[in-house]
């Protein structure tokens, strides 16, 4: 049993650990393109947003298909962790969806966007990820405890 209860710890903080990474990967990029304004140039700015929106797929899919459904299927018995888990599942949604909906108008290269909504649009995507990482913040605390 000890070993069983080894192994899920270890597991659980190589889980967290890849989130961090990925996490600042993605923030990092994000600083990057903000300090890139005014946007003017749609082309020099192209190259990295397609790698940005590509880096917040992987990141947003991480943390909601490895941590969020680790720890329901973790604490499946826990009752209390459950229920807290899937209260902050629309929010936890929420934050997917914006990530998404960034990734779909900035990463498509054969289709023209427009570089003046792009200040807005990351303004937005950052309040967003703040909230993002606050929640995996607090689903990360649940499974390492």
């Amino acid at each position: 049993m000890n070993s069983i209860a080894t192994d899920t710890s270890a597991n659980n903080l190589h889980l967290v650990a890849a989130l961090q990474e990925e996490r600042s990967a993605v923030w990092t990029l994000y600083c990057q393109i903000a300090e890139m304004k005014p946007f003017s140039s749609e082309n020099a700015i192209r190259p990295m947003l397609s790698e940005f929106s590509q880096l917040l797929i992987d990141y947003i899919s991480f943390g909601h298909f490895s941590i969020y459904e680790h720890l329901i299927a973790e604490k499946q018995h826990q009752n209390s962790t459950l229920s807290y888990a899937e209260q902050m599942y629309p929010a936890f949604s929420n934050t997917t969806e914006s990530a998404i909906t960034f990734s779909d108008t900035y990463d498509d290269g054969k289709r023209k966007f427009n570089t003046e909504n792009l200040a807005q649009d990351l303004s937005v995507l950052g309040e967003r990820l703040a909230e993002r990482m606050e929640l995996e913040d607090r689903l990360c605390s649940m499974l390492l405890h």
